[in-house]
């Protein structure tokens, strides 16, 4: 991941939730390389149904963890973050060394909006641009390589399917 900012007040607008406090994203490199449990995620594009094997995180400690520290992953995997609600997020790559494309993705499961070819290690502020009820985060490249766009199809349990 990338890592998940609080917002102070000043900051929020509307839906715009505080998701985790920068203190939960210091941790070792040991810590991280426990995998969450893993899903199938797949979506559903002009150019055909691409299939994920994704570890699904929940909750605020894991959300926060993501993929720091990582130096690899695997074509065909990822990591899908569930906010439990659509709400915006923002994300960053602090401690991530891993280039990654975040694609977000509405409760009913269309992608809203694709940041392709995050930049490791960067604390840019990376937004959802709207409403958001998850975040599939895969390596760098995997969106423009395989066609997938916004208004695109995700496919699993927390997009109401399966």
């Amino acid at each position: 991941m990338s890592f998940l900012m609080l917002w102070p007040p000043f900051l929020r607008r509307g839906t715009l939730a505080a998701l985790l406090v920068l203190a939960m994203g210091c941790g070792s490199a040991a810590a991280s390389d426990q995998q969450a449990p893993l899903q199938t995620v797949e979506i559903v594009s002009r150019t055909g149904v691409h299939v994920f094997s994704v570890e699904f995180v929940a909750n605020d400690a894991d959300r926060a963890k993501g993929l720091m520290f990582r130096r690899e992953l695997p074509e065909g995997r990822g990591m899908l973050f569930d906010f439990e609600r659509e709400q915006e997020v923002a994300m960053w790559m602090q401690n991530t060394y891993i280039p990654l494309d975040m694609i977000f993705i509405t409760r009913d499961g269309r992608i809203r909006r694709i940041a392709e070819n995050t930049e490791p290690l960067s604390t840019a502020v990376i937004a959802s641009g709207g409403p958001v009820r998850g975040v599939l985060e895969v390596i760098a490249g995997t969106a423009r390589r395989l066609g997938i766009r916004p208004g695109d199809r995700v496919a699993n349990r927390i997009f109401g399917q399966r």
